[in-house]
């Protein structure tokens, strides 16, 4: 399997932001993690980090409320860890803000280029995670849907649960991408590398590099071919 381009163990946290207006410049190449609030979604950024307290994991599903931004090396680069939905005992009020501040988040941020939507493979496709999906599709946005904690199911439940909710992603009528995931395995992980490196344009990082080489050669060549003045 192909390496990834971007270096994701050199993620930092940059800030938390209440809401859009809060947050860094719209500018360069965002991608965004979104899920339950016991999906594994702060294992999961830490799994692809190769940090184990990047992102805050909680024992109390629904405390972190707040939008985190965390910096990739590469310039103008970033993960979005949202705020996690659908828990029961995190009061309605709360989860109103939420679906308001995500809704705007997916629609009015420019610099979001895909949205990676966390669900516990053993409880995929609960209301508000399709909800999710139909937000993100009606604004055009690429979808990863990663089904978390699938060491939960021997390989042939894997597979089994992994191609209904393939055949079940159709219905969004959009660019919705499934794959197995599994912090605990480190299950997934390329798959997650190369999405992320399509949405964040990774491929803009390489060419001026082996562009700059190309240059450096052609002169090279230029140098070493005779004068044809006598």
């Amino acid at each position: 399997m192909s390496k990834s381009i971007i270096n994701y163990r050199k993620a930092s946290f940059f800030t938390s932001a209440p809401d859009i207006r809060k947050l860094p410049p719209d500018t360069g190449y965002e991608v965004a993690f979104a899920g339950r609030s016991n999906a594994g979604k702060s294992s999961s950024l830490n799994t692809l980090t190769q940090q184990t307290g990047l992102a805050r994991t909680s024992k109390t599903p629904g405390r972190t409320q707040l939008i985190n931004v965390f910096n990739l090396e590469e310039e103008n680069r970033r993960l979005i860890d949202l705020p996690g939905y659908g828990f029961a005992k995190v009061p309605l009020a709360m989860k109103l803000k939420w679906q308001k501040s995500l809704s705007e988040y997916l629609e009015k941020r420019e610099c979001l280029r895909g949205l990676v939507v966390l669900m516990d493979i053993r409880h995929p496709m609960k209301d508000l995670d399709q909800d999710l999906i139909y937000w993100a599709v009606e604004v055009g946005l690429p979808v990863l849907v990663l089904l978390t904690k699938a060491d939960k199911f021997k390989s042939g439940k894997q597979k089994a649960e992994l191609l209904k909710i393939r055949e079940a992603s159709l219905a969004f009528q959009g660019d919705v991408t499934v794959e197995l995931f599994s912090s605990l395995k480190k299950q997934g992980i390329p798959q997650l590398s190369r999405k992320l490196d399509e949405w964040l344009n990774a491929a803009e990082l390489v060419e001026p590099k082996e562009q700059a080489i190309e240059e450096i050669e052609s002169d090279e060549v230029s140098s070493e071919e005779p004068s044809s003045r006598g």
